[in-house]
């Protein structure tokens, strides 16, 4: 029984951690279609209705039961939904209004909110491993983005609460979500919220407006992966893990997304990374790896507990 949690501990982990590497990489593609003219109103329509479209069209056709949920699960789901949708585009406004990184860095504050709920609502005990970790992932993620160059006060004023709210909103989908996974699955969970989020935007926003435009090729590839593998996959893992090793700690290891974001800008457009910037990584992989050695409660065990959505 040890073995077993351990191996779902570490389950979890690496599902946020993977979350986490594609969060990065999309947010620098999010950023790169946003200069090549596509507003973030455009952006997170197609990236909720592509999302939603392909995850709806896979459970359908691999594991169809996972899509059936009782009449009465369906309000507390149409919130989650609606409660991501405005969370993708507080947090798109804000890459478009301010620098990526600060953008981030606000963003980053939702383990701070996470861990606050857990504590007032004494539904997870902090234990000293998580408290030092938090602390250790919320200092590395400052000192990753290069936070202490960054004159918060002279950006723009909206970016910045967009931001904000990003944090909170966050923080809010990440606990909702682990409420919601006590009777479904993390999939049918994240399908879900995916398809509420695709329905308010394409009211939101002119229906399927934002497919209309004319764009290159590559612009359509790098749409694809923002609403596949930067919304899928990444919020599919990142719902896994949230079930494995609850939200605080999830939310504390999602913060190695600005230390790839990082270590992406320096391969890929050779941004050079300052000593303290690297200082600030190793002290987020450090956290992520003190949240592994401590010793933690699996969750109850429910009929959302597998990965696995093949029939």
């Amino acid at each position: 029984m040890p073995h077993h949690r351990y191996t779902q501990s570490s389950i979890g982990y690496l599902c946020v951690v993977a979350a986490a590497l594609l969060w990065a990489l999309s947010g620098t593609v999010s950023k790169f279609l946003f200069q090549a003219g596509v507003s973030p109103f455009q952006l997170v329509q197609l990236r909720t209705t592509i999302a939603a479209g392909i995850l709806l069209l896979w459970l359908a056709l691999r594991n169809p039961s996972l899509l059936r949920v009782p009449l009465k699960d369906l309000p507390g789901l149409i919130v989650l939904g609606l409660g991501l949708a405005i969370a993708q585009f507080t947090y798109l406004y804000a890459i478009s209004k301010i620098q990526v990184a600060a953008a981030i860095l606000l963003q980053y504050q939702a383990p701070m909110i996470i861990a606050a709920h857990a504590l007032l609502s004494s539904r997870e005990k902090l234990t000293p491993f998580t408290l030092v970790a938090l602390l250790g992932s919320a200092s590395g993620c400052y000192l990753v983005v290069g936070a202490y160059s960054l004159d918060l006060l002279a950006m723009n004023q909206t970016g910045i609460y967009s931001g904000l709210a990003s944090a909170a909103l966050f923080a809010w989908y990440s606990v909702s979500s682990e409420n919601r996974m006590r009777a479904h699955s993390p999939w049918t969970v994240v399908c879900y919220a995916l398809l509420f989020a695709s329905v308010l935007w394409n009211i939101l926003h002119p229906p399927l407006d934002a497919f209309l435009h004319p764009r290159n090729g590559f612009q359509w590839l790098c749409i694809f992966f923002v609403g596949t593998g930067g919304t899928i996959l990444s919020f599919g893992l990142y719902n896994e893990g949230i079930f494995r090793i609850r939200p605080t700690r999830a939310g504390i290891t999602a913060t190695l997304e600005p230390m790839a974001a990082a270590l992406l800008a320096w391969f890929f457009l050779k941004e050079f990374l300052a000593p303290l910037q690297m200082a600030g990584a190793v002290l987020v992989v450090g956290s992520i790896i003190l949240l592994q050695a401590g010793k933690e409660r699996r969750p109850a065990k429910t009929q959302g507990a597998s990965m696995d959505i093949a029939p």
